[in-house]
């Protein structure tokens, strides 16, 4: 299939140039970018082809980018948005709320959690998504979530967590909701053998994923760190220096910040990102730039818990490779990643404890930056986060030609973020059209919600929270 995105207000390619192109299109062959360039420039070459396009689609009014990235989430928490933090938790007895009702997740409940929150992260511009699940009651696992992405066509980078310090070890996880060390790597290893594809233009990739330094044991980081590379492309994701609690925690059992801790188990690398980082020193951010460390800035959930603004700005000048991440659905509520990119941009504007706030320090651009190319560096792709020839069809356009952003002609890019983010008009992954005229293609979503919500408000009744 010959796709041609013709004539946008302007293509953001977010390439090495940092192009910009006014009156864009973009020409897509097969699974690649063939072509960017201005209106004229591509109708040229589609008069000299002999192929001409399969479909043609007007981009007039819109902005088209590369595909958003999110590199952190736990999709199946959409089932339980609200339960915490509208009683204004903090993350530990957040945490200990919801586990009595993550314990009835089933294969069903699990599969059209991650078809929801898919679906929100699709209509918000994300055409690459990391998931971290890493709780598997009642026989789910983690093909529930691959089966969702596929039926959508989302890249997907699922990540196989575990959780293995249970109330017995000092931990505050239930018993039921803990693996045995052994169990959870022989199915990483099922996992990467099975189902991963490390090659280019890959739709899906598996991570290894022990879900922290307080319900992981030291031993399963270990290893899995082993298991990863010993095979081409898999990463390896946690979360780390979330809050001052687990802080706390590493320093009285380990005698160790938690960035010293997990270094100290092989977790320091361009292979690793983790989740969070909002309690780094100074020192700590220069070393995981130095070590090209990955970190998944996730501000919505970070303000929702009371957890602490992430010193993003300096990750980024050190050189760590940052990205965004909506987080799970009951630590935001939502799965919108173009706001998730305007929340970035307005925190580092806020500053963070030591500096002062300013209005300059993190601009919109930037902040789209994270979510596309970032992204990209994040998951250790190459492939996808820019629009260039030779590089994955992803893109994703969003109208500006309505009510939200008149008057903001001056900086129409910038408008996406400063002004209020929109819904994505228009979604290509793979070269497939995903998202049409602000639909997703083929998708009911009243009946999807429908199913979403009975299997929520099961769950919850078990609980006893509803």
């Amino acid at each position: 299939m010959t796709l041609l995105v013709r004539g946008a207000e302007v293509v953001v390619t977010m390439d090495s140039a940092r192009r910009e192109i006014r009156g864009g299109s973009v020409l897509v062959s097969g699974r690649e970018v063939q072509a960017v360039g201005t209106r004229e420039e591509i109708d040229r070459l589609v008069e000299r082809s002999p192929a001409k396009p399969t479909k043609t689609i007007d981009a007039k009014g819109c902005v088209v980018l590369p595909g958003l990235v999110n590199g952190h989430h736990h999709m199946f928490q959409s089932l339980t948005r609200v339960v915490g933090t509208g009683k204004g938790y903090g993350l530990f007895d957040w945490l200990k709320l919801l586990y009595a009702a993550w314990r009835h997740l089933d294969p069903e409940s699990a599969h059209v959690s991650a078809k929801t929150a898919l679906s929100e992260l699709l209509l918000s511009g994300a055409t690459t998504v990391a998931d971290h699940l890493y709780l598997y009651p009642n026989g789910v696992r983690l093909e529930d979530t691959i089966r969702a992405a596929r039926e959508l066509g989302v890249r997907f980078h699922p990540t196989r967590g575990a959780m293995t310090l249970g109330e017995k070890d000092g931990s505050f996880v239930p018993d039921d909701l803990v693996e045995r060390d052994e169990d959870v790597l022989a199915d990483c290893l099922r996992l990467v053998e099975d189902m991963h594809d490390p090659g280019r233009h890959s739709m899906l990739r598996i991570g290894l994923a022990p879900c922290s330094p307080f319900n992981a044991t030291g031993s399963l980081m270990r290893e899995t760190a082993k298991m990863a590379r010993a095979h081409r492309a898999v990463g390896l994701h946690t979360h780390l220096c979330e809050t001052l609690d687990e802080e706390r925690f590493c320093l009285e059992r380990f005698g160790k910040r938690p960035i010293e801790f997990v270094a100290e188990l092989g977790w320091v690398g361009p292979d690793v990102w983790y989740a969070h980082m909002v309690h780094p020193s100074a020192e700590e951010v220069a070393f995981m730039g130095r070590h090209r460390c990955g970190v998944c800035h996730c501000p919505s959930s970070n303000m929702l818990l009371a957890s602490g603004m992430a010193p993003v700005r300096a990750m980024v000048d050190h050189g760590v490779r940052v990205g965004l991440g909506v987080d799970g659905t009951a630590s935001n509520d939502g799965n919108h990643l173009l706001g998730e990119a305007r929340q970035a941009m307005l925190l580092q504007r806020v500053g963070w404890p030591g500096f002062e706030s300013r209005a300059d320090r993190f601009s919109a651009r930037e902040a789209l930056e994270l979510a596309t190319r970032g992204g990209a560096a994040l998951l250790g792709r190459e492939d996808i986060g820019s629009l260039e020839p030779g590089k994955a069809a992803d893109l994703v356009a969003f109208r500006v030609d309505g009510l939200e952003h008149a008057g903001a002609q001056g900086d129409i890019v910038a408008g996406l973020l400063t002004c209020t983010p929109g819904r994505a008009w228009l979604s290509v992954i793979d070269g497939k059209v995903v998202v049409e005229s602000g639909s997703i293609v083929g998708v009911d979503i009243g009946r999807l919600v429908e199913q979403h919500n009975r299997a929520s408000l099961a769950m919850l009744r078990k609980a006893g929270l509803a």
